[in-house]
């Protein structure tokens, strides 16, 4: 397929991924690396019931949480959390 018909393909919102060769695509900035981090029991409750009233792991509430205060510090805006904090008290 001609790059002007695949552009025009993708422009017109049809499906594209058959096109692609997917087999070395990789996500720039996303190489993963295992870190052990030891949290209080409260903290360990109150993720995973935020993990499941969200429907996710509790792994996911925590790379979401980590990645939107790591990015409001890095260009220091304000946080803004995607959904409410569960806290303890």
């Amino acid at each position: 397929m001609k790059a002007k018909n695949f552009d025009q393909q993708f422009d017109d919102g049809v499906d594209i991924t058959a096109s692609l060769d997917l087999s070395k695509a990789r996500r720039v900035q996303q190489a993963q690396k295992r870190v052990n981090v030891d949290f209080p029991t409260w903290m360990v409750d109150s993720l995973d019931r935020e993990a499941s009233k969200l429907g996710v792991t509790r792994q996911s509430v925590i790379k979401v949480w980590l990645a939107e205060r790591l990015q409001a510090t890095n260009s220091q805006v304000p946080l803004q959390r995607t959904s409410k904090v569960a806290t303890h008290r």
